[in-house]
This record gives structure tokens, C-alpha cells and sequence, in this order.
């Protein structure tokens, strides 16, 4: 299958040009986001084996749509000249290695912004690009970030840690990473500077579980890893139904209420422990033992569906579980356009998600299929000035790998 090289004009980034350097998930996540909101996005690959995700069966056409494969040395000598032509005209220029990677190479900010004062540089890393010499250098992944930030701490069982997944700390970053450059470019437009921007993947991390970190560092409390409930609520975690599990949030005033009733112990409902106005039951309460005894009981004998029919009714958060073969046939997903298909550039069809989240005037789109490996180096290079002679002596040298 030939694919289209020209992007289409949509969405919110469209003229955002944007190249970034990384592989797996954190930064082209990042990219894809972008991508799909119509930004131009060139992904610059080794000229070996290419991008890691390039081994996996599925997930590659979700997260590398909408983007251009340029396979290239770009620290040999004739790659920091594509580099440095490559970004020129783009607006944003991510890439992901040990902290100062790109320096020690031969490319520091100073030397991309010489050829472009307004664009925005984002150095991703495990740990940054200043502090202890030996972490800035150290090499991490999704699980190694989360275990140094203290986010695997809070989650697991009281016996064991475990990291949230699938790759929660690369996703998680790849938030933090398209917002910072999306607030770095609307300071770069009032101001004509560029600005480089220092993401350690464990201090999105820290931000992200601050939500207990911070009662420890002002009162010394530690909350015990909850497994499937909540640190220190009664009624909040997944529970077991008769056919199956569902996820519950209970909490309020007249939640509470008709929670203690509904499961038999409406009598506590008034009582000093559990007063008229309580929106919330706390496991430190006498009786929460019982409450969360008495409402495991209730709900193996019911299905889910009347669990989250009856608990919805009466304004409480409850939702089933969903498994895989549940999503797929959820109605309110298919009538809000979750699935689409789309052709690989093996002409096979795809099955994925659409974009997210919905601009209502300028809405993202799927206009390109992942490329195959270095699928577009010839011709981003020929937009670039390269004539086909220095293109082929390029290749010939090594410094860049064309598709086959």
C-alpha cells in the first residue's frame, strides 16, 4: 500500500510541525496525541532495527498513526545536519534518553536553538537532566520510574508492592509531556523565545501521588496499600457480585444512608459514630468491620446488573468491571464512535480507537496507517533540500536507512 506523504489540514495543531526522537511509549504516545489532533509529526528512528514497538503485533498501528518514519544516524556527522535542517521550520522537537544525552553528543539546546530561536526542546528522562550524576545517567523504564517515586509504594497488596499497568508511568508521562510543550509554544508565541523543558518521568510520578505523599510529609502518615479497597474508606473499592465484580464509590450524606439500610444496618444510621450529617465511613470507625462484612454478604447474592441499576438509582457511584469482550459490545460505546478501523500500510484491516478526547469545531482524524520502517527518509530529506545524489550518498555512508 503507497501512503500518502502530504498530511491533510484538520484539527486543533494543524501547521504545528512537530519531530521527536524516542522509542516505545512515553514520547510517541506524547507524538501521537499531537498526531491525531493534526499536528505534522515526524518520528525519527535508528537506522538498525528501528523503534522497540516495532516487535510487538498490535499496539505499533495504535500509537505510531498519523506520523512520517524517517530512519536515521543522528549523531553521526551527516545525521546532526539533517537534525539541525530537520528542525529549522518545526516547532517542537522531543527526545527521550539519560539525562544529557543530546549535549554529550554534540546537539545541546544551544545548538538547536541556533538555528531556530523559537522552538520548543523537551528532554524526557527517568530522572532529569541536573541532580546526582549517577541518577541523571541511570537507565529507566515505566517500572524502574515508578518504583523510585514512591507511586508502586501505594499500590499493591499490604505484602507486596506491584506496578499499576499496563505501563501506567509511560502513559501517565505522556500526559505531562504533551502538556508541558502545549504550554511551552503559548509562552514561545507571546514571547518569540524558545523554551527547553526538563521532564523526569518520576516526578510526574511524585505529582500524581501526592494525593497521600503529602500526609506524610505533614503528618507522618502512612496509609497501608489498600489491594482492592480504598486506604481508609469503607464501601470504595471492587467487590465481588454473584456473576461478576463491580467497581463502588460510596460516599455522601444520603449515599450513606441508604447504603446502611440497604445492607441491614440501618439502625447505626443517627448514632453518634455514624451521625445524620456523615458523608463519610471511615475504616478508623467502630463499626467498620461490620459495614464492610454486611455489604460483601449483600452483594454476592446479587448480580451485578441490579447492583449498579439499584446503587445508580439512588445517586452511587457503582459500575461494573468491564472485561475486553464487554467494552466491545457496550452500546453507549459504539454510538459515541469509541471503534474505528482503518488499512495498514499492509493493506490489512486495523481495528482501534478513535481519537479522544472530541473537538467540536476542528476534530482529530486517522489520515495515515503507521509507515513501515524509514518509509518517508527519502522524502522527507528531498522537502529539506537534499538532492536524490546526496540522499543515495547518505544511505550508501549509513547515515540513513530508506524502506525497502
Amino acid at each position: 500500500m503507497e501512503l500518502t506523504t502530504q498530511k491533510p489540514q484538520f484539527g486543533v495543531l494543524d501547521d504545528l510541525k512537530v519531530v521527536y526522537a524516542a522509542m516505545e511509549l512515553a514520547v510517541p504516545r506524547a507524538a501521537c496525541l499531537m498526531a491525531e489532533w493534526g499536528a505534522d509529526v515526524t518520528w525519527l528512528e535508528n537506522t538498525g532495527a528501528g523503534d522497540t514497538i516495532r516487535d510487538t503485533a498490535w499496539v505499533k498501528q495504535a500509537e505510531r498513526r498519523n506520523q512520517r518514519s524517517v530512519a536515521l544516524d543522528y549523531f553521526s556527522e551527516g545525521g546532526r545536519d539533517v537534525v539541525l535542517r530537520m528542525l529549522a521550520d518545526a516547532d517542537v522537537f522531543i527526545e527521550s534518553s539519560k539525562g544529557g544525552t543530546w549535549a554529550k553528543k554534540g546537539l545541546p539546546d544551544e545548538v538547536l536553538w541556533a538555528v531556530n530561536p523559537k522552538l520548543v526542546i523537551v528532554h524526557v528522562s527517568g530522572f532529569g537532566q541536573t541532580g546526582v550524576p549517577q541518577m541523571v545517567t541511570r537507565a529507566a523504564y515505566d517500572l524502574t520510574v515508578m518504583a523510585y517515586s514512591g507511586y508502586m509504594s501505594q499500590n499493591g497488596t499490604p505484602e507486596q508492592p506491584m506496578n499499576p499497568g499496563p505501563y501506567a508511568g509511560d502513559y501517565f508521562n505522556s500526559l505531562m509531556i504533551t502538556s508541558a510543550t502545549l504550554g511551552a509554544l503559548h509562552k514561545v508565541g507571546l514571547t518569540g523565545v524558545g523554551e527547553s523543558v526538563d521532564v523526569a518521568m518520576y516526578e510526574t510520578l511524585l505529582a500524581i501521588g501526592q494525593y497521600y505523599l503529602v500526609d506524610y510529609l505533614n503528618a507522618g502518615v502512612v496509609w497501608p496499600r489498600p489491594g482492592a479497597r480504598n486506604q481508609n474508606l469503607c464501601a470504595i473499592g471492587e467487590y465481588r457480585c454473584a456473576d461478576g465484580f463491580i467497581g463502588l464509590c460510596v460516599y455522601g450524606v444520603p449515599q450513606n444512608k441508604y447504603l446502611l439500610e440497604t445492607i441491614g444496618l440501618g439502625e447505626l444510621w443517627g448514632t453518634p459514630d455514624y451521625p445524620e450529617d456523615c458523608s463519610a465511613l471511615w475504616l478508623s470507625s467502630p463499626k467498620a468491620q461490620l459495614i464492610e462484612a454486611r455489604l460483601e454478604e449483600y452483594l454476592a447474592t446479587r448480580t451485578v446488573a441490579e447492583v449498579e441499576s439499584d446503587f445508580s438509582a439512588h445517586r452511587i457511584a457503582a459500575q461494573k468491571v468491564m472485561e475486553f469482550g464487554d467494552l466491545v459490545a457496550e452500546d453507549h460505546l459504539a454510538q459515541r464512535g469509541v471503534w474505528v478501523d482503518w488499512q495498514t500500510a499492509d493493506d490489512q484491516t486495523f481495528k482501534g480507537l478513535g481519537v479522544f478526547p472530541r473537538f467540536d469545531q476542528h476534530p482529530g482524524r486517522v489520515w495515515r496507517p503507521m509507515p513501515h520502517h524509514g518509509y518517508d527518509t527519502a522524502d522527507v530529506l528531498g522537502r529539506l533540500g537534499y538532492s536524490p545524489e546526496e540522499i543515495a550518498s547518505l544511505a550508501e555512508a549509513g547515515v540513513i536507512k530508506q524502506s525497502d
